[in-house]
């Protein structure tokens, strides 16, 4: 049996912040784990640790720096920062490790840990149960180095220039964005100050939401989870484009010049064509997840694409992508990744792959996104206080069983706890919105009745 993560969730460690396990004592003692992991004979090593713009992101950060210094690893702080340029960063000043405190898309309350490796990508399931088995040893009590042989941390106060300069670069060099006008939501998060300049350095004029955090408005009413915000602004602008951003910056969602959103299948659909067109899709194939919409699989049939689906999670994405050298996958939830580009979902480099196929295409989002037509699709989640197999809960079966007969062919079930919250996603997909809707009410009844849940 595969052995569990005991803090470790589909993305990194996260929880409210100051209670276990997103604690100052944990932090310090994961910043020794991650030294000890990546420390090695014949060099000085550095770790390069980032944040987004919680009010928390500074006692974690510190303790996670003390941590490291403790074993003789030094550090680079760079502040605020997207998930993605953290890697990038990572990557481009030859450290061997990074660090993200973020909780992506949840509340400022929240936050979390998560790591890359030297290369910028994150760290698979077996080095996270390593981490692990060294936080919880006392291992790591007796390596206590003294003297000059501590680490030191220092600031590095060009990363946020040195992100805007590489996110330009994928910009094709005989395109511009002059003309346009567009609306970005930052959420209030970690690219408030990079992504509104890349846009414009370009020469969009950009419409800025979401850009002025206090340490406990990140995500609140802006940002990806409420694209309806930037619709609201691209009507009353008269916007071409509205690109919304979530906390960390490591996804994105669309709103078209109509005020209509337009998510990550069909992104993906639209990168996925071009790609395919231009001859820059490796193996003519797409890697996405369990979660995308069945419309996605039938319009890449029509052309002649590959479907590879992964678990939900980019870095299981990622995964699938390295080890059979394909060049671009992503998620529903706006996570893209170009692997000629990035490692890791960056919302603001696919915003500039989109753009750079409605400017070459030279038709806007609307008509780009017609490539794929959605089957209608029902989400609900529900808390839960435990999360019990599903499969061992006869009264949740019967009715999944019976559901799933009914849709055939024509619809799927999917049933998944959440990696980073006590949530039961349900998801339902059918020729009739009313139908499955009814049956995703009826199978939340069913886990409430048995969890002792409650609908989110």
């Amino acid at each position: 049996m595969t052995e569990e993560k005991k803090i470790f969730g589909t993305d990194g460690v996260r929880g409210m912040a100051n209670v276990y396990p997103m604690t100052t004592e944990v932090a310090m003692q994961l910043g020794r784990a991650l030294a000890y992991m990546f420390k090695g004979p014949g060099k000085r090593r550095r770790i390069v640790i980032g944040k987004d713009t919680r009010l928390s992101g500074y006692m974690l950060e510190n303790a996670l720096a003390a941590g490291i210094c403790s074993m003789g690893v030094d550090v680079q702080l760079v502040g605020p920062l997207p998930t993605p340029g953290i890697a990038f960063i990572t990557r481009s000043m030859r450290a061997d490790a990074g660090v993200v405190i973020s909780a992506s898309h949840n509340p400022y309350q929240d936050n979390g840990i998560k790591c890359f490796c030297s290369m910028g990508h994150k760290l698979a399931d077996a080095k996270e149960l390593e981490l692990e088995s060294l936080l919880f040893s006392p291992e790591l009590d007796v390596l206590r180095p003294t003297a000059a042989e501590v680490g030191k941390a220092y600031r590095i106060d060009d990363a946020a220039g040195r992100y805007v300069v590489f996110l330009k670069n994928t910009f094709p060099r005989n395109l511009d964005l002059l003309g346009m006008r567009i609306v970005l939501d930052c959420a209030h998060g970690a690219a408030y100050r990079v992504a509104p300049a890349v846009f414009e350095e370009l020469g969009a004029e950009v419409i800025r939401l979401g850009v002025t955090p206090d340490g406990t408005n990140i995500n609140a009413g802006y940002g990806s989870l409420y694209p309806e915000v930037v619709a609201q602004a691209v009507k009353k602008h008269g916007a071409d484009v509205g690109i919304a951003l979530d906390g960390d910056a490591d996804r994105v969602i669309f709103v078209d010049e109509n005020g209509r959103e337009v998510d990550g299948d069909h992104i993906m659909a639209i990168c996925a064509a071009f790609l395919h067109e231009e001859g820059e899709l490796a193996h003519d194939t797409l890697v996405t997840t369990v979660m995308s919409n069945m419309g996605l699989d039938l319009a890449m049939q029509q052309l002649d694409i590959n479907v590879v689906k992964t678990a939900v999670g980019d870095r299981y994405v990622h995964e699938q992508m390295l080890e059979h050298g394909y060049s671009f996958g992503g998620e529903q939830s706006g996570h893209m990744i170009f692997s000629k580009h990035s490692t890791t979902g960056d919302g603001t480099l696919t915003a500039l792959q989109v753009l750079r196929i409605m400017r070459e295409k030279n038709k806007p989002l609307s008509e780009l996104a017609a490539v794929m037509t959605a089957l209608p699709q029902v989400m609900l989640n529900v808390r839960v206080a435990q999360k019990k197999e599903i499969s061992q809960i006869q009264a949740v079966q019967e009715v999944i069983c019976r559901c799933e007969d009914e849709l055939g062919d024509k619809g799927r079930i999917l049933i998944r706890y959440s990696g980073t919250e006590p949530l039961l996603r349900i998801m339902l997909e059918g020729p009739c919105r009313e139908r499955i809707q009814a049956m995703a009410d009826e199978i939340a009844a069913e886990v409430i009745e048995a969890l002792g849940g409650q609908p989110k």
